[in-house]
């Protein structure tokens, strides 16, 4: 459910209320209107949402963009492997898992890296 809140606001790009989200996402869903705004609260918790009042109603908007969110979550995981060899096995296994256009991604951002860590070096 809160995937599908946050699909939603990422998708729309304003602040929006929750009877905004509420409609939109039931056109797809049977859903009370409570239980959305009970799922955008928890968001909002989770500083995942930011409430902005307006009139009498608060509407809703991401704290981040999407690819922000996700790249924190891979950064987050990756800090969870404790065991030995635990970050380079599960990097080995998100490299195996990519496409071949996310690969060409990854060649580029490490030459990148390694320019600039070359760089930094010779100053």
């Amino acid at each position: 459910m809160e995937k599908l809140v946050m699909d939603y606001l990422w998708s729309v790009n304003t602040p929006t209320t929750v009877r905004e989200v509420h409609e939109a996402i039931s056109l797809h869903r049977s859903l009370a209107y409570t239980t959305v705004m009970t799922v955008m609260n928890r968001l909002a918790r989770k500083d995942l949402l930011t409430q902005h009042r307006d009139s009498r109603a608060h509407r809703f908007s991401p704290t981040q963009a999407q690819s922000e969110l996700v790249a924190n979550m891979m950064v987050d995981a990756l800090h969870e492997a404790h065991e030995p060899n635990g970050r380079s096995t599960a990097l080995m296994r998100f490299v195996g898992e990519v496409g071949v256009d996310e690969l060409a991604t990854l060649r580029r951002t490490l030459a990148e890296l390694d320019d600039a860590t070359l760089r930094g070096r010779s100053a």
